[in-house]
């Protein structure tokens, strides 16, 4: 893995613009994913964190719109990308797998013409060229060529996803965004997809910006990874270490919103009643009424994202130590 970035978000800002009002759904959030690595943006339902992923891909249709902030690949500032240049772009360098595997095939179409297109639109193959690179493509992610000619109905979620990663992937993309990939999944094949997603990364050396509310299956894949609330970045560091030691108390919330695999039966605590959410866009931190004795010197304004040590960043106002003075 290369500390070398490949992606830079800097600043972004979305808003949802409506009748009567406008929602910030993405606040001045800040990261970087180097060439090989596996970043992940953990947070519950309506953080934002899709909202950054299709900014990233320049998905956002109205009433979203990018207002703040910059988003540069390999150096090339992306939101200067316009028509033909950006139909190049994407999944060329960047490809996305969208939370519903379902919802992203066609259900008339097979899985070979669904593919086969990708190849004839953007490699100007042949149908017998473009169809048997479809079919190296289904075998590299454990499945038999011969459901080429499978509707997505005929197969099963696991065969489903494993399908889609395949034509995330037709393009050899430097980037791989995954929104929820394991999304309506048991757990058993949820494992599967994860050790086929991180076998191909290290085979393959493509950069992931991997997505989900799941802590616990975000740090078994990934090398750094933040937490995101309220369209806000709150926490940022390498992923074993925020796991093991969480400094932000929605981190820790959203830690204990899911039952341990191992150990003794513990009762979940989930999010705290203190948590508000809100539309990351007021002046109030959602964590005010939360914090800890030694944050007792918090104003209650929304703080920013600080490094604390090396590599780690957190959302918190500089603590207060025992004898009274900043830490």
């Amino acid at each position: 893995m290369s500390t070398t970035p490949i992606l830079e978000v800097t600043n972004l800002r979305v808003e949802y613009h409506g009748d009567n009002r406008q929602v910030v759904a993405v606040n001045d959030v800040s990261f970087s994913i180097g060439e090989g690595e596996i970043f992940g943006l953990a947070g519950e339902s309506g953080c934002g964190k899709s909202t950054v992923a299709n900014a990233i891909m320049r998905l956002l249709k109205d009433p979203a719109e990018i207002t703040g902030g910059q988003i540069r690949f390999k150096g090339r500032d992306l939101l200067a990308l316009r028509g033909e240049e950006l139909r190049r772009f994407r999944w060329k360098e960047i490809a996305m797998i969208f939370q519903s595997a379902m919802n992203s095939l066609n259900p008339v179409m097979t899985i070979g013409s669904q593919m086969v297109d990708i190849f004839t639109t953007h490699e100007g193959l042949s149908v017998k060229q473009a169809r048997s690179r479809s079919a190296e493509l289904l075998r590299l992610v454990s499945i038999d060529p011969v459901r080429l000619d499978s509707y997505p109905h005929q197969l099963s979620g696991g065969m489903r996803q494993r399908a889609v990663i395949a034509m995330a992937l037709a393009l050899e993309p430097s980037l791989l965004i995954m929104d929820e990939p394991t999304t309506a999944l048991d757990v058993v094949v949820q494992q599967e997809i994860m050790a086929q997603i991180s076998d191909l990364q290290r085979q393959l050396g493509f950069s992931v910006l991997f997505i989900t509310h799941d802590m616990s299956l975000m740090v078994e894949l990934s090398h750094r990874m933040a937490v995101m609330h309220s369209g806000r970045l709150v926490e940022m560091a390498a992923a074993e270490l925020m796991f093991a030691s969480p400094l932000h108390p929605y981190t820790l919330s959203l830690m204990n919103a899911f039952p341990p695999l191992t150990g003794p039966r513990v009762r979940l605590t989930g999010l705290s009643d203190s948590v508000r959410a809100g539309d990351g866009s007021s002046g109030s931190c959602s964590f005010h009424v939360s914090c800890p004795p030694d944050r007792a010197n918090c104003s209650g304004d929304i703080p920013d994202l600080r490094e604390v040590e090396p590599g780690r960043f957190v959302a918190e106002h500089p603590r207060t130590s025992i004898e009274g003075t900043a830490a």
